[in-house]
This record gives C-alpha cells, structure tokens and sequence, in this order.
C-alpha cells in the first residue's frame, strides 16, 4: 500500500479560502500571514475535489481500506394495529 501524501501549494487542486496565495520564484507564500504557504496547518486551505483530509494529507493517495461484514440478522418491527384493522385480521400485531 502507497504512503499518504502531504498536500502541497503548487497542485493545480488547491486554493487558498482567502485567494492570498502568490508565488515568490519558486516558493508558495502566504501574503495574509506573510510566509511560507503551509497546507496542514492552515485554516484556509482547500482541495478543488474535495480531497483534503485532516492534518494536510492528500486523500488522493489513500487507498481505501474495505471489511466484508457478515449478514446481520433481519429484525422486523412489529406494528400494532387496532380499530377496523384488528377486527378484519384478528391480531394485535402485524410482523
């Protein structure tokens, strides 16, 4: 299994909740904070697909982990009846 993945500043996903992020050369810089743009601890960071996790980590790089589960068994409620209906079918319940 892959090794997730920070979120960087220059993926083509991501922007800045405030649109305060330029380019300085080839560094990503925050001018609201004035310094260095850091994804996983920002307020402001988002993902254009909706992909980012807690703690700046790319969901794109996850797998997905999935358990088989076992058939549960089926409970059916049971529905008291009264009036008309009781005295058409006869019981008090209906499974």
């Amino acid at each position: 299994m892959s090794e997730a993945k920070k979120c960087f500043p220059s993926c083509n996903r991501f922007r800045c909740g405030k649109n305060f992020l330029a380019f300085r050369g080839k560094t990503p810089w925050c001018r609201w904070t004035d310094e260095a743009c850091n994804p996983t601890n920002c307020n402001y960071a988002m993902c254009m697909i909706r992909r980012l996790l807690p703690g700046g980590i790319c969901g794109e790089t996850l797998k997905r982990k999935t358990v088989e589960r076992g058939p549960e068994e089926e409970t059916i409620p049971s529905i008291k009846v009264r009036g008309k209906v009781f005295r058409k079918i006869g019981e008090k319940e209906i499974f």
